[in-house]
C-alpha cells in the first residue's frame, strides 16, 4: 500500500470512528439534559420515545365510549412473586434504553408505604430498591429538582412525586412495586396508585451503561451539577437586538438579522396597556426562521402566564412580579431569523423586546423551533356535536404535525366556569402513524406533574403551576410541561391530544399550546387565528357564561352569577338526583339570617308566572327567596327524612326587567329534625310570560 493510499485509509477509518454514537451513560444522559443544542438536533443516538401507565384498561379504541374510561389508577401489567414477595410490575420493556420520567401519586391508606424496584438486564437482585417516596422524591437517587415533589404548598400526600434522574439500561429493565396495601375485590381495586413512567428505546446496538450502585456513586457530582444548572436561568451570552415602542393597533415591532451560524438563545419581552391582561393575549409573538413562519402565539400564553402576570420560573421560561417575560428556547436557523410582535388588539401597547444571538453551528441534523396556539372559546365540556357515539367526553388537539422532529412540550391557560375540576382528562399521544397511542395518561395534573386537582402554585425547570385558581372555582389555571430527556421523536407525524373531561356539564375557555423542534418544512394544523386573539379575555365566569334566562323559559341554578355569599360556601353540585343538567346550586354551612345574592338576565319586561325546583335531604334548612328585594312566597323548608328528592315551587306573578334581575335567599331557620348543614339547592328558575 502507497503512502497516500494509507493516509487516505487512516482519514476513512477516522471518519467511521467519528460518526459512531457514543456510549449512553448516567452522565452523558445528564449532559444532554442541560445542553441545550442537544434538543435542536435530530437525536445523535436515535430512539423512540414511548410511556407505561396506570391508564384504564378499558380505553382500547376511539370508536366506543369506554375510550373515556377514568379508573386510572391500581392498574399493572401482572403480579409476581418474588422470593415470598408480591410484587406489582408497573414496567416491562427491552433494551438498549432509559427511563427519562417516572411520575406517582397515591390515596388510601397505606398506598405510598411500599417498595420500588428496579430490575436490570434480567438481573434477579433488583439494582434499585427502597421506598417509593424515598426513590421518587426524596434523596435516596437525586437531589431537586431531578427527585422532587409538586407542589411544595401542598400536603405531602396529595403531591405529584416526580423523577427525572435518567435511569439507563443495556438490555432489559423491570420496575415493580411492592405493597400490602393492595387489594382486588368485586372487581374493585384498592388503595388508589397512578403511575406515568416515560422511557427510551434505542436503536439495536446502541451502547447503553446500566444503572448501578457504581454507577451512582461515580455520577454524584455530575449529579449535583445537573441539578444546580437546571435551577439557574440567566442570560446567555452573545450579541443584543433591542426595541421599544407603542404599538397602535395592527401595528408591529420586529427585530431580524441575516447573520449566519447564529440562534436565538433568549427573548425578553414587556408590555404595558391599560388593559394589560387583555394585551398579553391579543399581542402576538410571530417569529420566522429562513423565510418560513414557525411561531404564532400570544405573548402571554408563549411566556407561560396566561394572559395575566404570574411569576414563575422554569429551563424555558421566566415571569416576575414586575410583568418581565423571558423565553429560554433555544432557536437556530441557517440564514435568516425575523421576530415580530404584532398588536391585533383594539388599544395601544406599550413594548419593549430584546433578543440574545448566540453562535450556532447549523448542519443537516439541525431543527427549528416552531409553536402554535388555538383556544376552544366558550367550549362545551359536554358533547362534542361533531361525535356521534358518546354523551360527554371527547379528545381535543393541541397540534397535528407532518414532518420529521421532536416534541418539545405543551401548555393550557383555562378559564373554569364552576366549582368543579376540569382537568380529569388524559394525554393522548400518537406518534408516526400508530393506531393506539404511545402515550395515554391518568388525569391532565398527572400529565404536567402535580396531583389531585390541586391550585397550589409550583415551579420545576420542567414543568410548572403559576397559578391554580382555576382548578376548583371559576378563574384561570396554567399548567406548563417543557421536555428535555423526554422529548418525543417522529420521523413522519406526530397528532397530540388530551380528553376535555370535565365534573360538570359546563362551557370554559381552553387555549393550547404546543412546542417543537422539526425539520424545515413541517406541516401543522393548527394555523394563525387572528380573530381568536381579539376575543375579550375572561375575567369572570360571567364574561364565559352570562347568567342569561334560555329561549324557554329557564335558568339552571348553576348559571346564576353569583354576586355575595353570607356565609358558608356556594358551588355547583353534580350528581343523579333527578335535577337538570344534572347539577345545582348548591349553598352550605350558611348562617341563620345571612343571605346569598345572585342575578340574573331577563330577554325583555313583562309579566311572568315564576317558579323553581329546589332540593330536599335531611341537613337542609329553612329559607325564602327575594326578587329584587321583594319576597317571593313563603318560606320553603328543604328537610326530608330520606333521600335527596326535588320538589317544584310555584310563586305568584310577578311584573320583572329586561336585562339584570337580583335573587337574594335567605336562611331562616332548620326543621327541628333536620341535621346541621343548613343547605339550600337551587334546581332552576323558570318564567312564564303572563299576558
Amino acid at each position: 500500500m502507497n503512502r497516500i493510499a494509507f493516509f487516505l485509509a487512516i482519514v476513512f477509518c477516522a471518519g467511521l470512528f467519528s460518526c459512531t454514537p457514543k456510549k449512553v451513560t448516567l452522565e452523558t444522559l445528564l449532559a444532554e439534559m442541560t445542553d441545550r443544542t442537544a434538543i435542536t438536533r435530530l437525536p445523535e443516538n436515535s430512539f423512540t420515545l414511548k410511556q407505561f401507565s396506570s391508564y384504564d384498561r378499558k380505553s382500547v379504541s376511539p370508536d366506543n365510549n369506554d375510550w373515556w374510561a377514568n379508573a386510572d389508577y391500581t392498574q399493572f401489567i401482572r403480579e409476581e412473586e418474588n422470593e415470598g414477595r408480591r410484587e406489582f410490575v408497573l414496567f416491562d420493556a427491552d433494551g438498549p434504553g432509559a427511563v427519562v420520567r417516572y411520575w406517582m401519586t397515591f390515596a388510601g391508606e397505606g398506598a405510598s408505604n411500599g417498595t420500588l424496584r428496579f430490575y436490570f438486564d434480567e438481573n434477579e437482585m433488583p439494582g434499585i430498591e427502597g421506598n417509593v417516596l424515598d426513590v421518587l422524591s426524596g434523596k435516596k437517587l437525586a437531589v431537586p429538582p431531578l427527585a422532587a415533589s409538586v407542589s411544595p404548598e401542598t400536603e405531602y400526600e396529595h403531591r405529584g412525586q416526580n423523577l427525572y434522574l435518567p435511569i439507563p439500561y443495556a438490555q432489559h429493565c423491570k420496575i415493580t412495586y411492592e405493597c400490602d396495601a393492595v387489594k382486588f375485590k368485586n372487581n374493585r381495586r384498592s388503595p388508589s396508585i397512578y403511575y406515568n413512567i416515560c422511557y427510551r428505546t434505542y436503536d439495536s446496538g446502541t451502547r447503553v451503561e446500566t444503572f448501578s450502585d457504581e454507577v451512582l456513586s461515580r455520577a454524584k457530582s455530575a449529579i449535583e451539577k445537573t441539578a444546580q444548572e437546571l435551577l439557574t436561568v440567566s442570560k446567555p451570552d452573545g450579541e443584543f437586538l433591542t426595541d421599544g415602542k407603542t404599538l397602535a393597533p395592527s401595528d408591529e415591532i420586529f427585530l431580524e438579522t441575516n447573520e449566519e451560524g447564529k440562534a436565538v438563545s433568549h427573548i425578553k419581552i414587556k408590555l404595558k396597556a391599560e388593559n394589560l391582561n387583555q394585551a398579553l393575549r391579543s399581542t402576538v409573538l410571530s417569529v420566522t426562521f429562513d423565510d418560513e413562519e414557525s411561531v404564532w402565539v400570544p405573548v402571554g400564553d408563549f411566556m407561560g402566564t396566561g394572559y395575566q402576570i404570574f411569576p414563575s420560573q422554569t429551563r424555558y421560561s421566566k415571569v416576575s412580579d414586575s410583568g418581565e417575560m423571558e423565553s429560554f428556547w433555544l432557536m437556530p436557523f441557517q440564514h435568516s431569523a425575523k421576530i415580530r410582535l404584532i398588536n391585533f388588539g383594539d388599544q395601544p401597547v406599550d413594548v419593549n423586546i430584546e433578543a440574545t444571538l448566540s453562535d450556532y453551528l447549523w448542519n443537516k441534523t439541525s431543527l427549528h423551533f416552531g409553536a402554535s396556539w388555538h383556544e376552544f372559546n366558550r367550549i362545551f365540556t359536554a358533547k362534542d356535536s361533531s361525535l356521534e357515539n358518546h354523551e360527554w367526553h371527547f379528545d381535543v388537539n393541541y397540534v397535528d404535525l407532518k414532518g420529521q422532529g421532536v416534541y418539545a412540550g405543551d401548555a393550557l391557560t383555562v378559564f373554569n366556569t364552576v366549582d368543579a375540576w376540569w382537568g380529569e382528562g388524559d394525554e393522548k399521544i400518537f406518534v408516526d402513524g400508530e393506531s393506539f397511542p404511545s402515550f395515554i395518561g391518568t388525569g391532565t395534573e398527572d400529565y404536567y406533574g402535580y396531583a389531585w386537582c390541586r391550585p397550589e402554585k409550583f415551579s420545576h425547570p420542567f414543568i410548572a403551576q403559576p397559578t391554580g385558581a382555576g382548578n376548583f372555582h371559576p378563574g384561570m389555571t396554567v399548567n406548563m410541561r417543557y421536555r428535555s430527556l423526554d422529548v418525543i421523536p417522529f420521523q413522519q407525524e406526530l397528532n397530540s391530544n388530551i380528553e376535555l373531561w370535565h365534573w360538570v356539564k359546563t362551557r370554559i375557555n381552553f387555549a393550547m399550546t404546543a412546542f417543537w423542534y422539526a425539520k424545515p418544512g413541517v406541516q401543522k394544523n393548527v394555523q394563525a387565528n387572528i380573530e381568536s386573539v381579539k376575543i375579550p379575555v375572561a375575567m369572570k365566569r360571567s364574561d364565559i357564561y352570562k347568567p342569561e334566562v334560555n329561549d324557554e323559559g329557564k335558568i339552571e341554578g348553576e348559571f346564576l352569577e353569583v354576586v355575595s355569599v353570607g356565609s358558608g360556601t356556594v358551588e355547583t353540585q353534580s350528581g343523579d338526583f333527578g335535577w337538570s343538567n344534572e347539577n345545582q346550586l348548591w349553598w352550605r354551612n350558611g348562617n341563620t339570617g345571612d343571605e346569598t345574592i345572585a342575578k340574573f338576565i331577563l330577554p325583555e319586561s313583562g309579566k311572568y308566572h315564576v317558579s323553581a325546583q329546589f332540593t330536599k335531604a335531611v341537613d337542609y334548612g329553612i329559607f325564602q327567596l327575594f326578587m329584587n328585594e321583594k319576597p317571593l312566597g313563603k318560606n320553603i323548608d328543604g328537610f326530608a327524612e330520606e333521600g335527596v328528592p326535588t320538589f317544584v315551587v310555584d310563586f305568584s306573578d310577578l311584573v320583572l326587567n329586561q336585562g339584570e334581575n337580583k335573587l337574594t335567599v335567605k336562611l331562616i331557620g332548620a326543621n327541628k329534625k333536620s341535621q346541621p348543614g343548613n343547605m339550600v339547592g337551587i334546581d332552576y328558575l323558570k318564567f312564564v310570560p303572563q299576558k
